[in-house]
């Protein structure tokens, strides 16, 4: 019988089902976009009802159209938007409050509070993180803070924390499994990357009850059940989505790099089975666990990537559909001297500036539309080649090149600007489903439909090589020119 991998990617903009078969090609895709909330400036939300019944509808609209029997399903791999935090009662399994998305900057002025406390450096020892209102913890106690009774519930056990994969777990075993796997646990602030467990101090220092966290688990293993017409079948991969890229591009030895253009920017690299901890302004992240093995990686966060494509198209008007971008860009040689820095909701690394806001600078009387979506798509650039620096600091070593995926990774202008701009080639692998594919390749792992990740490897194949064509003065000149820019965004926000 001819067996499939189901890979659900439950990503910031919307839920997508990929089936996969066992030569790793595409059999069937679906995809639903939902909701984005913006209650206030620098807020971020989504309902998480609408996450899983998109998540829901898009697997069953794959399976479906693919005519394949769920029998003919070996397993389901899930893959998901990290951080963003979703707290619901055990009993009903009803959020008491909509999930709180990563890109969310409400809780900064906790994170400082969390700062003067001087847990800054036990956060970066710990948990290979900087003190930040990107990741889960804060999210928590502001639910807890801002639910009438939620904190008194918490303590009785009656209430659940879970990022985005435990809580499509959660539904989709009927309230079976309450689990995480070791890549998302480390997104949270609350746990330990050495000591593989919950840390009792940030648990206190911010009163959030153990029992409302998931069991940590490999990101390779059976977790529980999903029912499909009569027919259970095995969830049995799990990973955040940058891990699962860095998994899906075959970046299994130390010193491989991969960069995912999504909504974000997310530059990952593989340090083995050592966690390095940056000097830089990066993040010790783990790359993966698999049959008890824990590895690690360096990671850079930009938060507006692709996004910054999307608000020229929505907010702004400039076109109609995000790949038309590339189209606007190519019609003007270069970006007339403007600059636009997307920190809509602050910058992540290597800045780690909450309070930036976006600017847009260079602008004169014959600037047009097109230049100032080329500077849109050439932040995405510039902001990738911000993190490769600091890795290299961090390694003491360049990058020989670096494998792109994701949504972007489509633009050949956007990804021939980051060749040239990096001054390093950029590989773009025949199969840019990436993020998917890792989840289904950790899933597959599981049950046996692989051997191991020698065979995965060896089945990497590259589409497009980008290679560098701009003149190292020119390279310069641009990149100090892209700083002061970036120096002039930041801070901008009031504080409290």
């Amino acid at each position: 019988m001819q067996r499939y991998i189901l890979a659900l990617d439950q990503g910031t903009t919307s839920s997508r089902a990929i089936l996969f078969d066992q030569d790793q090609s595409i059999l069937q895709t679906a995809q639903k976009e939902f909701t984005q909330l913006y209650p206030q400036a620098g807020w971020v939300e989504q309902d998480p009802m609408e996450i899983y019944s998109s998540q829901y509808a898009v697997m069953m609209e794959a399976i479906t159209q693919s005519g394949i029997d769920p029998r003919e399903i070996a397993a389901i791999g899930i893959t998901n938007q990290r951080e963003t935090t979703i707290v619901w009662e055990k009993s009903t399994g009803r959020p008491i409050y909509n999930a709180i998305v990563w890109q969310c900057r409400r809780t900064a002025e906790l994170c400082q509070a969390l700062e003067a406390q001087g847990l800054g450096e036990h956060v970066a020892k710990t948990c290979g993180l900087r003190i930040d209102a990107y990741f889960s913890a804060t999210k928590i106690r502001w639910i807890l803070d801002h639910v009438p009774g939620a904190q008194a519930r918490a303590e009785a056990g009656e209430l659940l924390f879970g990022t985005v994969d435990s809580w499509l777990i959660w539904k989709l075993t009927n309230g079976q499994a309450h689990v995480t796997d070791y890549t998302n646990a480390s997104r949270t602030m609350l746990y330990d990357i050495h000591a593989l467990r919950w840390d009792p101090t940030l648990l206190e220092a911010l009163h959030i009850p153990p029992a409302m966290l998931p069991q940590v688990k490999d990101s390779s293993g059976v977790y529980g059940y999903c029912n499909i017409q009569g027919y259970d079948v095995p969830i049995a991969g799990m990973a955040g989505d940058q891990q699962a890229a860095l998994f899906g591009q075959c970046c299994f030895s130390p010193g491989e790099a991969k960069n995912t253009y999504g909504t974000g920017c997310f530059l990952l690299m593989h340090t083995g089975e050592q966690a390095v901890q940056s000097q830089n302004g990066l993040i010790t992240t783990i790359a993966s666990g698999i049959d008890g093995r824990v590895t690690y990686a360096l990671e850079g966060s930009v938060f507006v990537g692709g996004a910054v494509i999307q608000w020229l198209r929505d907010q702004m008007r400039f076109f109609n559909e995000a790949k038309d971008a590339e189209y606007f860009a190519s019609k003007v040689p270069d970006t007339g001297g403007v600059y636009l820095v997307p920190a809509f909701t602050g910058l992540g690394a290597p800045w780690w500036d909450m309070y930036a806001r976006g600017v847009i600078v260079g602008i004169t009387r014959g600037t047009r539309p097109e230049h100032i979506i080329r500077a849109a798509e050439e932040s995405i650039a510039f902001q990738t080649a911000d993190l490769v620096e600091a890795m290299e600091k961090d390694l003491g070593s360049p990058l020989s090149c670096l494998r792109a995926d994701g949504g972007a990774s489509r633009d050949g202008l956007l990804m021939q600007f980051q060749a040239d701009i990096l001054g390093r080639r950029v590989l773009r692998p025949v199969i840019r489903e990436t993020t998917a594919l890792g989840a289904a390749y950790l899933a597959g792992l599981a049950v046996g439909l692989w051997k191991d990740q020698a065979e995965l490897g060896a089945r990497w194949q590259c589409d497009v090589c980008f290679s560098p064509a701009m003149e190292d003065a020119a390279r310069q000149r641009r990149r100090e020119a892209w700083r002061e820019a970036v120096r002039r965004s930041m801070g901008w926000a009031p504080r409290a």
